[in-house]
């Protein structure tokens, strides 16, 4: 019975709006009454706290109902700080007018906005993507798909965890579906960063994938695309396809093609390199990005592109050679790079404005800016195609001049087009014959106003008559009370004031009705022909986004000439031999940091197949190791992405992979400590090696005992120099034993970056010299960070003691290591059946498959099984 009372209590609006809800329980409701959109419930705690406005409560039946709102037309300015905050909206339009009904409002959800698909300026960041990615579990492999429906770029791909995990790191989505039986899945394979949306399992099937996309491109096959064989990744497009549809993004036309993203096209990186060579995140709040240097990009689409070469260097030796050709040619031809630059300012976000035309979002105002922007690609085309460049030639031939498209903007929109079709003046005169006699019905109507105005004046002989209007009452004549025996007695009083009445008249609500008659055919004549406009530019969506397309690379190209430039760069020599080869190399981000006048300490770099393939770094800790290190790295990633580079000469044969392992990254949230993400990472790296892998590590070892960095430290170089692919590496290290390998291994050679010892203080040189360093000067180090004197006296002092004692302890555990073995091998017998259990362990052991880390410890189990038998003889 109570239950029954309290529905009866619910008012009709609350069960629309809960009906409503129901349909949308993930999202947040924002729901139209009249002039404002309402939140109720969780909602609206929700709303409130997110946006800062008053949550208050009413009465909804028999009980009491939070409820938040705000005006209608402040909509993009708080929609975004919900969608930034991480929240689904659901936005629920009134879709009659409330004057046509006698019974509630029909309502309903014209919009889903999530963090992944957003057309707002507000939600959209210019120089970013805002991409909406879908991931899919396959039996072997995942498939992974991209989509950006602000610029209509869609991008598929397949491959194992490690290929995911780099990809989510270079494209950082803004949203990620996902199947919901493999939550747990993905929190295992790529931690918790990630705003994940769960969706139902059906929607991962490949029928129902091929299907979708077929349909949406038009197509009866996606081999045009050259996705054909991804089964993983069209399931993943697919899913991120049928997203849209039910966040009710139905007019996709922009969506025009879908791309693979070539995993054998680009440098292969994991997400521990990417983190460690800081090229997107630094390691804290404020620092500088490689991506903060390089990018000097003046357009929305240039900085964008920017990110994906930066996401996705290039090992192709022409494609290289094509945007180094293009850099050098700007270089050497100003005026040329100038011109260039000049144009590309007054370029708009074509890809965007174009994606706005596609889904009916446009105002007139941003289609004045598409028009204004492809008139600006008319002379970057002239000038591309009369340079020298082939490259730039082919790129002017890209650029469609869309004259006709152009001057239909121009004869159909008022130059100065306002910000809404609402506004009013959106449709240019002399394009409509009817607009155009409406419009001066319209604005003759001041004259019209004053001629009455004077004639009844004379004939009343009032001299302060006044004609007015208001929202109220429409046009009026207001009468002083002075005068007020004077009115005819035709004219029909509305209105008393204190000091004045206001009458209307016949005449005065014709002209009335004539006028606002006239204002709603202008407005709603303007709303037809601009909907016409905008459906009509919709089949120039492919060659604009053409346009659009080249003028990023252009401006990409604009941006690595203004970086070598401001900052001396130099043209690499990039060929197909294995060596590396770097003069007075400098590490593009850290030589902007300096200190103003101080130079930076460039470095040498050399590394081969055959003489030189890994150079063993030591040195005090502050003297530059991991800066040399990272240099490298990204002097070779700068190379491959067409750009030129920080040196004084560079050759650098072509590399495939970059591994990268510097500083400590723990993740003990993860129940993992530092030396286990260590472990993690190396064995990452020594199991994905190639001939042409460029691999710099950094103080492997220290996160466990010292004996056991050592020998794992040890262990690791001896497996990279004895890999069959001869990867060139680079190992920093305090492990100053490590110097002793290349007395062995023929290929190991010692550098060291030299410090100058003075009376009572080390200078860091930062200058990398052959050999190997004797000494780690931890204890400058804590001088140089401020420590008391106090402490640093003590520590010099047991620096003294220890290095005495471990000299004597050195040399007697070495004779009692020498008894011990001689103990060991005497109670050791050829015939004894331990000899055919270790015989049995190793056979059994897959060399191949082995791991150092994981040698060493089969080592070590060998080892005990022998000390076991030992102490049993002896016993």
């Amino acid at each position: 019975m109570a239950k029954k009372g309290k529905s009866k209590g619910v008012t009709p609006l609350m069960k629309q709006y809960n009906g409503i809800k129901h349909k949308y329980p993930d999202a947040l409701l924002l729901f139209r009454v009249g002039d404002f959109y309402e939140t109720f419930g969780e909602d609206a705690v929700k709303a409130a706290g997110i946006l800062g406005i008053i949550l208050t409560n009413r009465n909804n039946g028999s009980e009491r109902t939070e409820l938040a709102g705000f005006p209608h037309h402040s909509l993009n300015t708080y929609l975004p700080k919900l969608v930034k905050a991480g929240c689904r909206v659901a936005i629920c339009d009134q879709l009659e007018d409330p004057k046509a009904t006698k019974t509630i409002v029909k309502r309903g959800v014209t919009e889903l906005v999530t963090p992944g698909v957003a057309l707002n300026d507000e939600v959209l960041q210019a120089k970013s993507n805002n991409f909406l990615g879908a991931l899919h579990y396959g039996k072997r492999l995942l498939g992974l798909s991209f989509l950006d429906v602000s610029t209509g770029e869609f991008l598929t791909t397949q491959g194992d965890v490690a290929y995911i995990d780099k990809l989510l790191q270079n494209f950082s989505p803004s949203e990620l579906l996902i199947s919901k039986k493999h939550k747990k899945d993905f929190k295992e394979d790529f931690g918790s960063d990630y705003h994940l949306f769960f969706q139902e399992d059906w929607v991962f099937q490949t029928d129902f994938a091929y299907e979708s996309l077929n349909k949406h491109f038009n197509t009866k096959s996606l081999k045009g695309f050259g996705i054909e064989h991804l089964e993983e990744g069209i399931i993943a497009a697919g899913a991120a396809l049928h997203y849209l549809s039910e966040t009710q993004h139905h007019k996709l036309q922009h969506i025009a093609r879908i791309s693979r993203i070539a995993e054998d096209a680009y440098i292969w990186m994991d997400r521990f390199t990417i983190r460690n060579l800081e090229l997107y995140q630094g390691t804290s709040a404020k620092a500088i990005t490689l991506l903060d240097v390089i990018d000097k990009t003046i357009s929305p689409m240039g900085s964008r592109l920017l990110k994906r070469w930066l996401a996705l260097p290039l090992k192709s030796i022409p494609a290289i050679e094509e945007r180094l050709e293009v850099v050098e040619y700007m270089l050497k031809h100003p005026d040329f790079y100038d011109k260039l630059s000049q144009h590309i300012k007054k370029i708009g976000d074509v890809e965007r404005l174009i994606s706005k035309v596609a889904t009916a979002k446009v105002t007139p105002r941003e289609v004045i800016q598409l028009k204004n922007s492809l008139e600006a690609m008319v002379p970057i085309k002239a000038l591309a195609s009369q340079s020298e460049n082939e490259a730039l030639q082919t790129l002017a031939n890209k650029i469609n001049n869309l004259e006709h498209l152009r001057s239909k903007i121009k004869e159909t929109l008022n130059e100065e087009a306002p910000v809404s079709v609402l506004k009013g003046d959106t449709i240019a005169p002399g394009f409509h014959e009817e607009l155009d006699e409406l419009r001066g019905l319209a604005t003759s109507g001041k004259d019209y106003l004053d001629q009455m105005l004077q004639r009844e004046t004379e004939r009343t002989g009032i001299t302060s008559l006044k004609i007015a209007s208001n929202n109220v009452f429409g046009y009026y004549i207001e009468v002083r009370n002075t005068h007020k025996d004077k009115v005819p007695q035709e004219w029909i009083r509305k209105q008393t004031l204190v000091n004045a009445e206001r009458y209307i008249t016949e005449e005065l609500k014709e002209y009335e009705a004539k006028i606002l008659g006239a204002e709603e055919r202008i407005l709603g004549i303007e709303q037809q022909l601009f909907g016409q406009l905008v459906s009509w530019i919709t089949q120039f969506i492919e060659p604009v986004q053409t346009n659009a397309n080249t003028i990023a690379r252009l401006d990409c190209l604009r941006s690595y000439a203004c970086l070598a430039k401001e900052n001396n760069y130099v043209r690499p020599e990039i060929d197909e031999s294995f060596d590396l080869e770097i003069k007075e190399g400098r590490h593009p981000v850290i030589e902007k940091q300096l200190p103003l006048g101080e130079p930076y300490i460039a470095n040498d770099t050399f590394l081969d197949r055959k003489e030189q393939q890994m150079i063993m770094i030591t040195g005090p800790n502050m003297s530059g190791k991991s800066a040399i290190l990272r240099q490298t790295a990204l002097i070779v990633l700068l190379a491959q992405m067409g750009s030129f580079v920080p040196v004084q000469a560079a050759r650098i044969g072509i590399v495939d992979r970059i591994f990268t392992r510097v500083g400590a990254s723990d993740n003990i949230s993860m129940g993992e400590s530092t030396f286990m993400v260590e472990m993690n990472e190396t064995a990452s790296i020594l199991n994905n090696l190639s001939e042409r892998s460029l691999v710099l590590l950094d103080e492997i070892g220290r996160g466990t005992s010292t004996y056991d960095g050592i020998s794992i430290a040890w262990a690791i170089s001896e497996y990279l120099h004895e890999h069959p692919g001869r990867p060139k590496t680079l190992f920093a290290t305090h492990y100053h034993e490590l110097n002793d390998m290349s007395k062995t291994f023929e290929r190991i050679k010692n550098f060291n970056v030299s410090v100058k010892e003075l009376k009572d203080n080390v200078l860091f040189l930062r200058k990398l010299v052959p050999g190997g360093s004797a000494h780690s000067f931890g204890i400058h180090v804590a001088k140089m960070a401020g420590m008391p004197q106090q402490v640093l006296h003590r520590a010099n002092k047991m620096l003294v003691q220890l290095e005495n004692s471990t000299r004597k302890e050195d040399q007697k555990s070495a004779l009692a290591k020498a008894t011990e073995d001689e103990m060991q091998l005497s109670f050791f017998n050829l015939d004894d059946p331990l000899l055919e259990e270790i015989k049995d362990e190793i056979l059994h052991t897959d060399i191949d498959t082995l791991t150092p880390v994981e040698a060493l410890m089969k080592l070590n189990e060998i080892k005990r099984m022998l000390v076991r038998s030992s102490k049993n003889k002896v016993s």
